[in-house]
């Protein structure tokens, strides 16, 4: 499983205008069909040669622009893909691929950009989360997708309360200490709500191990995740969540937990009990924008639209806050920043781009969020629903 950040999304949005070559197409993992996917590679390979000769490009300058993709072009890269669908990007000085768990349409666009709407599920409805999986025994981190999930090595990150004690007993008394809300410092276990008075000082002693314990854990993670917004799902004893909780400091861990010991859960089981919780997460977050734009559409604040002529030129001036965009059709046209014009075109004319992806990419590059989703979600029958910032 490899996964595509939003990092890496907005990478692929920001590079260099140019030629830009944007493939999709689903693959087989199994079967007597997966000798299908190479001959499906080929054959969009040579549409995308087609486009961009009639781009303008001179049929030498796009069969050589296209040959970074015959480095995947190998049997074992096909029988070993493991994927729903793969996705691949080629510009003069970029060559990226991306087995991924959506099962995409097939797709060449070329552009002066990369086409990324398909990609955007994986950042909102089947997207990236996080299992961390407690003991004191055992500390497993994981990356999971509403598809698949694997075990992922974190830096630092100790296996267990012993090793992660024995690392630091070099350490000064007061290197764990944490901030107040005063911002200085002061011993975490004279805070308000922690242990004492709560059994004997051995057991006492213990527990200030395990949240010291768990303090280094989450060191190690905040050096992982420090860009990321994915949920993290904690997974462990019911006596030790209140604990990581209090040394946390990754604000998207949720509130619901997997409780029993996650020694004996395998990673598929891991992930079996997780996505429900996030996927509740996903949906929440999706229908507060739907209710959102409900509430403001139509009035006279002029802060939602469903005009696609409208929300591009909004989504170029960096007003978009929140989208929905349909995701497996597209909307041709061009977009003149100079006059403020949008042109639409019922089918695809030389030079044109995806305006559903056009709002999609420049209202992820300036901050927003950004849900693609399938049509008949979006209100009204229409391909685009925007909250504006103002």
């Amino acid at each position: 499983m490899q996964l595509i950040s939003r990092e890496e999304i907005k990478t692929l949005i920001e590079q260099p205008k140019g030629n830009c070559v944007s493939i999709y197409m689903p693959t087989h993992t199994a079967g007597p069909e997966v000798r299908q996917n190479p001959i499906r590679f080929k054959n969009l390979i040579r549409e995308a040669e087609a486009r961009l000769i009639d781009a303008g490009l001179e049929e030498e300058d796009a069969i050589a622009l296209l040959e970074k993709s015959q480095e995947i072009d190998t049997q074992e890269f096909w029988e070993q893909i493991g994927e729903q669908g793969l996705a691949i990007f080629i510009s003069d000085n970029i060559f990226r691929y991306y087995p991924l768990p959506i099962d995409f349409q097939e797709l060449v666009v070329v552009t002066d950009r990369f086409h990324i709407k398909p990609l955007l599920p994986i950042l909102n409805g089947n997207g990236r989360f996080y299992i961390l999986a407690l003991s004191q025994q055992d500390v497993r981190f994981f990356e999971g997708t509403r598809y698949s999930v694997k075990e992922v090595e974190v830096e630092n990150l100790p296996k267990s309360l012993d090793e992660a004690l024995q690392r630091d007993d070099t350490a000064k008394e007061g290197q764990f200490r944490i901030a107040t809300s005063k911002g200085g410092t002061s011993n975490p276990f004279s805070q308000p709500g922690t242990f004492h008075g709560q059994g004997s000082p051995d057991r006492d002693k213990h527990q200030e191990d395990i949240l010291q314990f768990f303090q280094i854990v989450d060191r190690a993670l905040h050096d992982k995740l420090k860009l990321q917004k994915a949920p993290l799902v904690l997974a462990g004893v019911e006596y030790l969540l209140p604990l990581y909780r209090q040394a946390n400091t990754y604000q998207h861990l949720m509130d619901e937990a997997i409780t029993g010991n996650p020694e004996i859960l395998s990673a598929q089981e891991l992930h079996d009990q997780a996505w429900p919780i996030v996927e509740a997460d996903f949906q929440k977050s999706q229908q507060a924008v739907l209710e959102q734009f409900h509430e403001l559409f139509g009035g006279d604040t002029g802060k939602a639209s469903n005009n696609l002529e409208e929300v591009v030129s909004a989504a170029y001036y960096q007003r978009v806050d929140s989208l929905l965009v349909a995701v497996g059709q597209q909307q041709w046209g061009l977009f003149d920043p100079s006059s403020e014009t949008v042109y639409l075109h019922p089918e695809k004319e030389t030079g044109d781009e995806d305006l559903l992806d056009f709002v999609a990419a420049h209202t992820l590059l300036n901050g927003g969020t950004v849900y693609a989703v399938p049509f008949e979600k979006i209100p009204y029958s229409t391909a685009v629903a925007a909250i504006y910032r103002y």
